[in-house]
Formats: structure tokens, sequence, C-alpha cells
């Protein structure tokens, strides 16, 4: 798999650019383009409604005076002489498959939010660039190569369709998964690991947890809602028992999550998906432990395999629990639950 680096970097300036094409506007084009785009001292961008509330007119006719500015610069000298920067940033996406993430691509070029507007600007100017707007199952995304960014969107819909709510993917896993997914819509295109990842950001439905593990965006497993959520990926990543002492320390130094012990008790014991195997240990019912007393763990062992002998019992017994021989051996005297055959077995009464 390639994992070619992908570097952004522009070679214009932003901020005289955008002054030159804003001068061939009148005072109030040019003022109303700054506050929708956040070229000026704010890089807030504003509402249609909030610049009509303060020039005292309606949404529309800001909308109408908006397009009209737009299509004067389209029109006008300063916009021909400027036509290296849309060849510049029509490759800096190419860079990108033709295919970019709004807010990453933006963020690639600078961390300057007053400067990334310039550029969004300029996106909206050129011709060569087709703006995808945000919908339910993706962020806004630019476009200079319409086939492939089909190929894209087709791709993150067919992954997530084979996501089970509590499914956890590894990034490389989930990396693999989707251009498996991108080779079946693009076979001729060559999609690097770094290009995927990018790529996948674009989808709504699915995103990683801070553990770096991939879901659907909605799951708990994702998008933790509280203690619960934040001790099951903890346990999962530990991988084996902890003391709930220990699990309240990690969801703090993992998630920077204030956790509280007793709280942190409390949540796993009301939570199917922890079982307590031992003094204070905690579990995951999924590992394959079963929920119960050490009473209950013997009887659904001899259930399980049947007749067993003393030692037998306690060897299964401790798989699922961390317990002391001696508190097995007393659950077993219990005559009404337990009966002890002439050769040495026990069985259920």
């Amino acid at each position: 798999m390639k994992t070619d680096k992908i570097t952004a970097k522009i070679s214009f300036s932003p901020k005289r650019i955008s002054k030159a094409l804003l001068a061939v506007l009148n005072d109030r084009g040019r003022d109303i383009i700054k506050k929708r785009y956040g070229l000026g001292e704010n890089p807030n961008r504003m509402t249609l409604e909030a610049i009509g509330q303060e020039y005292k007119i309606t949404r529309e006719r800001v909308r109408q005076i908006e397009n009209f500015s737009i299509a004067q610069i389209r029109k006008s000298k300063a916009f021909k002489e400027i036509s290296e920067v849309f060849s510049e940033l029509k490759e800096l996406i190419h860079r990108y498959g033709g295919v970019v993430h709004e807010k990453e691509f933006f963020q690639s070029l600078t961390s300057d939010k007053g400067t990334q507007n310039h550029m969004h600007f300029y996106l909206v100017l050129g011709d060569e660039f087709t703006k995808i707007k945000e919908d339910d199952d993706f962020h806004h995304t630019w476009v200079t190569d319409g086939a492939m960014a089909e190929a894209v969107r087709n791709a993150l819909k067919s992954v997530h369709k084979e996501l089970r709510e509590d499914d956890l993917v590894t990034e490389a896993d989930m990396i693999l998964k989707f251009i498996g997914k991108l080779k079946e819509a693009s076979p001729s295109f060559e999609h690097t690991e770094e290009l995927a990842k990018k790529w996948l950001k674009i989808s709504k439905r699915m995103a990683p947890n801070k553990l770096g593990e991939w879901g659907v965006s909605q799951s708990p497993n994702i998008k933790a809602r509280g203690i619960r959520d934040y001790a099951y990926l903890i346990l999962r990543k530990h991988g084996s028992p902890m003391h709930f002492r220990e699990v309240a320390k990690e969801i703090a130094k993992t998630f920077g999550r204030s956790a509280h012990v007793a709280t942190c008790h409390n949540e796993l014991i009301k939570d199917q998906r922890f079982v307590l195997v031992g003094r204070g240990l905690y579990a995951l019912k999924e590992w394959g432990y079963n929920r119960g007393t050490v009473k209950d763990i013997v009887k659904s062992v001899l259930q399980k395999y049947g007749p067993m002998t003393r030692q037998e019992i306690i060897s299964k017994v401790l798989k699922e629990r961390y317990v002391k021989e001696n508190t097995i051996l007393v659950n077993l005297q219990n005559s009404k639950l337990f009966k002890k055959s002439p050769d040495q077995k026990y069985a259920i009464v």
C-alpha cells in the first residue's frame, strides 16, 4: 500500500489578491462580500440574515448583491490576472485526488482562519471548483473531479453499511476496507493510504474515537456519553480484567475526564457489558465471562460439563473468577444446590 506524503503550500499572498479583486466593487458590494466571506478584520462569516438586518434590507436582497458582486469580479481585469492562483489551487486539490474535505483542506494550507476564508472565496470564484454541500452523510466537500467524488461517496456509504452499531475497527483495517471499496468503483486510480485516510474524514456516519479506532459515529464506542462508555474503551484496550480504581485513573489519564472511584464502581455494576470477576476486578462480558456469584458460576460449569471432580470445578471456575480456591469449595458444600457422588464427583441437585 502506498503511503506517499501529501503536502500543501500556497505561493501567493491571499490578502493582496483579495484586495485587488474587491477593488472593482462599489462600497456596499465590497462590504457585503467581506462580511459574507470573512475577508475583513473580523474572520467570522456573517449570514444573509445578519447582514440584511445591518443594512435594513431583506436577506434575498443581500443574496442578490452578493451574486451580482461575484459576477462583477469574474468579469474584471483583476480576475483574469490571477489565473495562476486558480491553477495552483486546482493542482493542490489534484494532489488530494480531486476531492477534499473543506475544513481539512483549508487547515492543511494554513491555521489562520482569515487566510482560510480567502481560500474559500477563491474556490467560490473559480469555475474549476464545485462545492458539494454537507448533508446527513457527508461534510462540505470541494471537487475538481466529479467522477472521483462520486466513487469516494459510494465507497464511504458501502463501508458504513457493513459496520454494525457496536463495531470497532483499527484505523489500518478501516483504510484497507475503504481502499477495497474504492478499487471496485475506480480500478485505475492509485489510492494511497494517506489519501484514503483523508477521504474517510468526509463521512459523517463514521469516525474515530480518541484511541484511534473507527466505528459508527453515533455509537457510544465512538461518541462516549459517560463513565460506562469510557470504561468499556479502557478495558477493551487493556485486554484483561482491571480493578475499578485503575479504570477510573485510566479514564482521567486517557480522556481527560474526571472519574470518581465510587461512581466508576457503581456504573460498572449496573452495565451488562461488564462482569465483576474478583474483589473490585471487572472484565468485559464479550470476553466470555458470565455474570453472577461464584455459586452461579459453579452451577453453570456443572450444567455445561456435567459431573466433575472438585479440582476440575476449581480449574473451570478460576478461569472466570479471580477468587481463592477455598471460596469455591465453600460454595460446593451447599447441599441444597450440589451433591457429591461416591466417585467424588459433584453434580447439581
